[in-house]
C-alpha cells in the first residue's frame, strides 16, 4: 500500500512544501525563495522569518491544489526541526504540528542536512549504503560515511564558514551580488583559474574537517592589493582551490579505505566545477557518484518528505500528542 507523506521546509529563505509517495515520487513540489534578502548581502533572519509567515499557507495550498489531494489523504507530515535559523524553523514546524494534530497523523521530524543527502535517493532511488555522502551548502559542508539509513559515521566537517557562505562572501567582495554561488560559477568560466595561487586550507590537527574562512580573507586581501585585477580570473581561481578543497578529502579517503560510490548534495552541488571533478573522480576509482538535479539541490521539501518515508519505516516518528513537545534547533548532529 502505498504511503503520500507532506513535507515543509523553512530552514533559511525557503518557504516549500511537498507531497511524496513512497520516499519516490513526487506528486507536488512547491517552492518560494525569498528574492528580498539580495538587497542586503545575505539572509536576515528576521525577515526570513516573517515571509514565511506570509507565504507558508499560501504555499500550502498550492501543493494541495497541483496534488489533487487534501490534508486527510496525508498518511503522515514530515518536517525540518533543524539545524537552520530558529525563527524560520519555528514557523514550518508549528504549522506541520498543526496539521498533524488537526488530521490525527504522525509527525516525522526531519534532520536538514540528512534530508540533502536524500535528494540523490529520491531522484536515482540510489545509491545503496555504504557511500560516502558530501553535503555542501550555504550552511554547512560535511564528509560523511553512510553506513545505512539514519546510521552515518561523519568524516569531516567544517571547522568555521561553509563553502556555500565563502562563495557568497566573496561575490560580495566582488560586488558581484547575492547569491554569490551561481555568480561566481559563471564568472569562473571566463577567467583564468592559475591566475592566482591561493592556499588550499588544511587544519593542523584533521586534514578531513573543512576551513574556508582562510581562503575568503585570501581573496579579499588579494582583491584589496589588486583592485584593477579581472574579476573573472580571482573567481576561476577561488573556484578551483575551493572545489579542490572538497574533492581532495573525498579523494584521500577513497585511497585509504576503499572506493566507494559518492552522493553530493546541498545549494552548492549545482556548481558545474564540483559536478565534473566528482565525475571525474569517480571515473578514476570506477565508481558512482550522484548528484541530484539542479532543482532538488537548493532546500526543498521533496527531499524532506522523501527522508520522513524512511524514518517512518524505522518507526521514528511522533503521534499528534507528542508532536507538540517538539521545538525547533539551530544546530543539529547527524
Amino acid at each position: 500500500m502505498s504511503m503520500k507523506i507532506l513535507g515543509i521546509e523553512t530552514s533559511c529563505d525557503e518557504t516549500s512544501v511537498a507531497i511524496v509517495e513512497d520516499g519516490r515520487r513526487i506528486i507536488s513540489d512547491v517552492v518560494h525563495t525569498q528574492s528580498i534578502h539580495a538587497k542586503f548581502g545575505g539572509v536576515v533572519p528576521e525577515v526570513a522569518s516573517r515571509n514565511h509567515v506570509v507565504k507558508i499557507h499560501e504555499i500550502l495550498d498550492e501543493a494541495l491544489r497541483g496534488s489533487g489531494n487534501t490534508l486527510e489523504d496525508m498518511d503522515a507530515f514530515a518536517v525540518t526541526y533543524g539545524p537552520g535559523l530558529v525563527g524560520a524553523l519555528l514557523i514550518g514546524l508549528n504549522t506541520a504540528k498543526s496539521l498533524a494534530y488537526a488530521v490525527g497523523r504522525p509527525l516525522i521530524p526531519v534532520n536538514h542536512v540528512e534530508a540533502h543527502l536524500y535528494a540523490n535517493i529520491l531522484h536515482y532511488g540510489k545509491p545503496d549504503p555504504p557511500f560516502l555522502g558530501l553535503i555542501v551548502s550555504g550552511g554547512h559542508t560535511t564528509l560523511f560515511l553512510v553506513k545505512g539509513h539514519h546510521d552515518y559515521a561523519v568524516i569531516g566537517r567544517t571547522r568555521d564558514d561553509a563553502v556555500g557562505e565563502a562563495y557568497d562572501k566573496v561575490s560580495k567582495m566582488l560586488g558581484l551580488g547575492y547569491p554569490g554561488g551561481p555568480v561566481v560559477d559563471s564568472m569562473a568560466a571566463s577567467g583564468d583559474e592559475d591566475a592566482v595561487q591561493f592556499k588550499i586550507p588544511v587544519p593542523r590537527d584533521s586534514f578531513y574537517d573543512f576551513s574556508f574562512s582562510g581562503l575568503k580573507t585570501a581573496v579579499k586581501n588579494y582583491y584589496a592589493s589588486h583592485p584593477a585585477a579581472p574579476r573573472e580570473d580571482i573567481c576561476a581561481s577561488f573556484q578551483k582551490t575551493a572545489i579542490k578543497a572538497l574533492t581532495m578529502r573525498v579523494e584521500k579517503y577513497m585511497r585509504e579505505h576503499g572506493p566507494l560510490d559518492i552522493a553530493v548534495a546541498g545549494g552548492v552541488a549545482a556548481n558545474s566545477r564540483l559536478r565534473a571533478e566528482i565525475a571525474a573522480l569517480a571515473e578514476k576509482f570506477g565508481v558512482a557518484s550522484y548528484i541530484p538535479p539542479v532543482r532538488l539541490c537548493t532546500d526543498n521539501a521533496a527531499m524532506v518528505a522523501s527522508l520522513g518515508y524512511y524514518l517512518f519505516q524505522k518507526g521514528d516518528y511522533l503521534s499528534p500528542e507528542e508532536s507538540l513537545k517538539l521545538n525547533a534547533f539551530s544546530s543539529l548532529p547527524l
